[in-house]
């Protein structure tokens, strides 16, 4: 038996595979304690006795988000120690003169530099002394902190230093952790932030995954999802949390494709609205992935599922801002308090909008088992509506609109931003809210086809079983591509790949179930910015298209550097099968009281509505998906 959980905003999924089929479920989620929410529904399930149980989690993404995790002392060179408070110079608003700085994960007090020196090449320029090193690990134990990340120069060359640092620290008893073992690439700002938001939300990883473990009991087996789309161990992600910090979403895309293919489609763009957010990614037969991550205000340059995200979901609060105009997101009502429809809420939110212009059905919302306060989402809905004088019903479809106009903008930060036409890609949508906003999302960007999965309520859940194992490994290389032979990189990639080999082995892969793929960053020389792409001896070639099809020009005369060598290793994971399904798409009709602008139909399920307008066909293919076509 094998169970996806994904851990949300508002509620948490289920998906349960075994000899007999799936099964999904979905409770409200628990904020204070996510575990809380996940042993309910697995009891409900009947629970995870000898079963493989993959968790995609927000522990370590809302520690960095609502500054709640570890004290962390960094260790760098001696006068480098404000490298990670200074930052970049690019300003996120380039008119605003009044921009807040970027307040660091570490404070400046317990930032201490240590005497010792690498040059670019990894050769020792001036060695760590030793009663320096004394007085680091009593200063360090003195600054009460939880624990240390290590961030020497150039350690990416030569981590002789680090290792050294590392050393004394935890013969002192103190965790650690250092920035050639999580990010040893070049670029001091990106990899030091990689490292500290690693440091930051370990600890607090690390009890989390313990509890849950031991409460799951010895027979299971946690395995977490990656942001990078595949698994881990829960003892890797306990020493490696910042590798987990967007892995729900990373789910959903994973199991999007997945039922794109088996519903004949290879190109569609992945569109989850769930209860806080929306999160989209494009999807061209492959899943793209990215090393430009940011958790909040942070870099983490780790390979990532390039998936754009935005504050708007079903449970985004509608307000009007210092101009007079309406605006929806990016504060969310969450799962507690939850929209003013489950009764514990005060403000509007698009699920109270969708509620009053009649796309959700008071009486069967998640499945019958909550029953949907209208009265209250109309008190919501008057202050703001008295003060823009307009109908509560005029506010709500402002509201919808507000919204999807906001998940427009997203698709065009994936698609058109990144050299696509979106009428080429169907829209595939899920999240508990997805289906609501997809048709009127896909028709102002002409696209022609929405896909609603049967499991469309809980697909993120479904994509973690549809997950491999999957470990990364970067080098720094920095050299021109002509004075590499392919012979050369191919020896490069060799540690690499036999690390990899060995890791998976470890968790039971190896032969044809480990799979190591290999891959070049690249750029034109002088440039600050890189491509990753397969490496092949055509490599030259494939990054000039590349960069052309992304930037709009090339240079094919213009000489280029290798950057960094990657190896992706996959261990091929036992996956559900997608089975066809006999279903008519309607189980029962009703009559139903709605406001609107184009006579539409809803279709409801226990997990996702689906609201589709008068100008688009629907139909229920094989595998019980909702093919909407405008």
């Amino acid at each position: 038996m094998r169970i996806g959980v994904d851990t949300g905003g508002t509620f948490t999924d289920f998906v349960r595979v075994d000899r007999d089929g799936l099964t999904t479920h979905k409770v409200r989620s628990t904020p204070d304690d996510p575990s809380r929410a996940i042993l309910e529904g697995l009891r409900a399930l009947g629970g995870a006795d000898a079963a493989d149980v993959v968790h995609g989690s927000t522990v370590a993404t809302n520690a960095v988000l609502e500054r709640r995790g570890a004290r962390v002392a960094l260790v760098t060179t001696a006068g480098f120690e404000d490298v990670i408070h200074i930052g970049r110079q690019t300003r996120p608003e380039l008119y605003n003169i009044f921009v807040k700085p970027r307040v660091p994960l570490v404070d400046r007090s317990i930032v201490f530099g240590i005497r010792e020196r690498l040059d670019a090449g990894g050769q020792v320029v001036t060695p760590i002394d030793g009663d320096s090193l004394s007085r680091l690990v009593v200063n360090v134990q003195a600054s009460g902190a939880e624990i240390a990340a290590v961030c020497l120069l150039h350690s990416y060359a030569n981590p002789a230093h680090e290792i050294a640092v590392a050393r004394a620290l935890r013969a002192a008893g103190l965790s650690v952790c250092t920035s050639f073992e999580v990010l040893p690439e070049y670029r001091e700002f990106e990899r030091w932030s990689t490292t500290v938001v690693n440091a930051y939300v370990t600890p607090l990883m690390d009890r989390y995954l313990a509890r849950l473990e031991a409460s799951l009991g010895a027979a299971a087996r946690l395995s977490v999802m990656q942001s990078n789309g595949g698994s881990i161990s829960a003892a890797a992600a306990r020493a490696q949390a910042v590798r987990t910090v967007l892995s729900g979403p990373a789910a959903g895309v994973v199991g999007a494709r997945v039922v794109a293919a088996a519903a004949g489609y290879r190109n569609v763009i992945s569109f989850d609205m769930g209860g806080t957010s929306t999160d989209v990614s494009l999807i061209d037969d492959r899943i793209r992935t990215t090393t430009d991550g940011r958790v909040g205000e942070f870099p983490v340059r780790l390979p990532v599922i390039d998936i754009h995200t935005v504050g708007a979901g079903g449970g985004s609060i509608a307000t009007i801002d210092s101009g007079g105009a309406l605006r929806v997101g990016p504060e969310s009502a969450g799962a507690e308090p939850g929209p003013a429809c489950y009764g514990t809420g005060t403000r509007m939110t698009v699920t109270d909008a969708n509620l009053l212009v009649g796309r959700l059905d008071p009486d069967n919302f998640f499945g019958g088992r909550m029953t949907l306060d209208v009265s209250r989402s109309k008190a919501a809905a008057e202050p703001l509506a008295k003060a823009l004088k307009v109908s509560v019903i005029e506010l709500a479809k402002g509201v919808i609109r507000v919204a999807n106009a906001n998940m427009e903008r997203a698709i065009r930060v994936v698609s058109v931003e990144r050299g696509h036409d979106p009428r080429d890609f169907a829209l595939l949508a899920f999240g508990g809210a997805g289906g609501m906003h997809a048709c009127e999302t896909a028709d102002a960007l002409e696209m022609k086809t929405v896909i609603v999965p049967r499991q469309a309520g809980v697909l993120s859940a479904l994509g973690m079983l549809m997950a491999d194992v999957t470990k990364d490994y970067t080098a720094s290389v920095l050299t021109r591509a002509s004075e590499l032979s392919v012979a050369d990189l191919e020896q490069r990639f060799a540690p690499l790949v036999a690390q990899g080999r060995r890791d998976l082995a470890k968790e039971g892969l190896t032969g044809t179930k480990a799979v190591c793929a290999k891959w070049v960053d690249v750029r034109y020389v002088g440039q600050s910015y890189e491509i990753s792409l397969p490496f092949t001896p055509a490599y030259r070639r494939a990054f000039d298209a590349l960069h052309g099809k992304t930037y709009g020009y090339s240079n094919p005369d213009r000489p280029v550097e290798v950057v960094n060598i990657r190896v992706v290793a996959t261990g091929k994971a036992q996956k559900p099968t997608l089975s066809p399904k006999t279903t008519s798409g309607v189980v029962s009709k009703k009559r139903h009281p709605m406001s609107f602008s184009k006579g539409p139909k809803v279709i409801t399920g226990p997990e996702a509505t689906i609201y589709i307008p008068s100008n688009w066909k629907w139909r229920v293919d094989a595998m019980g998906n909702v093919i909407c076509t405008r």
